[in-house]
């Protein structure tokens, strides 16, 4: 997975996530979704045969960048969370 940034100003962040289709950039998305912070966010493919999914993200009163490690950051806790409970059931 690749970010490659087309546009960053101070509440906007614009970028191609390279590698990721539909399942990640959806996750993320919802995540961010969740943010009172996030203004915007959109995600879309520009062609469903291309590789790289389209990002635009508005915030107000936290960075983009802010926001998205946030976002990040929750993943990976419910990802570390599911991967407990299943250690767990398969004991």
């Amino acid at each position: 997975m690749e970010l490659e940034l087309v546009k960053e100003e101070k509440n906007y962040l614009e970028f191609f996530l390279k590698g990721e289709r539909y399942t990640f950039p959806n996750l993320l998305k919802s995540r961010l979704m969740n943010d009172s912070a996030v203004t915007f966010v959109s995600n879309k493919l520009d062609h469903f045969l291309l590789d790289k999914t389209h990002f635009v993200l508005r915030t107000d009163g936290k960075s983009p960048r802010k926001a998205i490690e946030d976002a990040i950051k929750e993943i990976e806790k419910d990802l570390s969370d599911f991967e407990r409970e299943i250690k767990k059931a398969l004991k």
